[in-house]
């Protein structure tokens, strides 16, 4: 499974994915710092057309150059050359086409293709809808939120762990089977 998704409040839609988010300006020339929603974080940087996006404002931009600084990263961006320019961006989403996702092996997921799945048991019982993904050293887990149909108003975190708890996914019908017992 890829980790290429966008965060919980984002400017994400049907047509990009949300890869991270520029958070503020780094020295006098224009770089950026860079969170990162990609596993490994420097992920971002393999791809090289970015669409910033800010209340409600969007500009195409094409990274120059990006780089790993301490625990996160920076990056120059096209067009960006002051620190001024930099402060206009700091806080933008950092969106990329779907269609420029690299193809994935069959059975492999995007974690923005499994958010709002419906959630059902073997047995047919609605558990509800993905809310989100998040990352564990073990696995990755899905947060479960209840929906209308959902047997009951629980949330419940399921590892995400294909043939064992993930029995099937569904993209086009919108739902996933799971193998998990409703009173967890």
């Amino acid at each position: 499974m890829s980790h290429e998704t966008g965060g919980a409040d984002t400017a994400q839609d049907d047509e990009h994915v949300v890869l991270g988010r520029l958070t503020s300006p780094y020295g006098v020339k224009g770089w950026l710092k860079v969170y990162s929603y990609t596993s490994p974080i420097e992920g971002i940087f393999e791809h090289a057309e970015w669409v910033l996006s800010k209340r409600g404002e969007r500009r195409a931009c094409k990274l120059s150059q990006g780089r790993p600084h301490g625990k996160g990263l920076v990056a120059s961006l096209e067009g960006i050359s002051s620190r001024e320019l930099a402060e206009q961006w700091a806080g933008a989403d950092i969106l990329l086409p779907k269609q420029a996702l690299p193809a994935l092996a069959p059975g492999d997921y995007y974690w923005y293709q499994l958010e709002g799945l419906q959630v059902e048991t073997l047995d047919g019982e609605c558990l509800g809808q993905v809310n989100y993904l998040f990352e564990t050293g073990a696995n990755d887990v899905l947060v479960i939120r209840p929906s209308e149909a959902s047997l009951d108003e629980r949330e419940r975190l399921l590892p995400f762990l294909p043939d064992d708890v993930i029995r099937q996914v569904d993209l086009d019908a919108g739902r996933m089977i799971v193998d998990w017992d409703p009173e967890f």
